[in-house]
């Protein structure tokens, strides 16, 4: 990984952290508008580190949907995902 990755990934990871601890959900939206005021390569970079962790959040909210649904509907689960 490059340094800009690697920073785009950090900030990515503290973001998301100040975004649970506050509940808004559109604070990283503030933090590129102030990384893009400098260097938009790390504001493109951040973005795409942010984009990358809200898909897998979809995907996973998405999975136990619905495996919850197959435990209520009776279907037999023969392994769980992993976390």
């Amino acid at each position: 990984m490059n340094l800009t990755q690697e920073l785009a990934d950090k900030l990515a990871e503290d973001t998301f952290k100040v975004m649970k601890l506050t509940g808004d959900e559109r604070f990283f939206m503030e933090v590129a508008k102030v990384i893009g005021a400098s260097s938009t390569t790390l504001e493109e970079a951040y973005l795409t580190s942010i984009r990358v962790r809200l898909a897998e959040r979809r995907a996973r909210a998405f999975l136990v949907e619905r495996l919850n649904a197959a435990k209520a509907g009776g279907t037999k689960i023969t392994e769980e995902p992993q976390e």
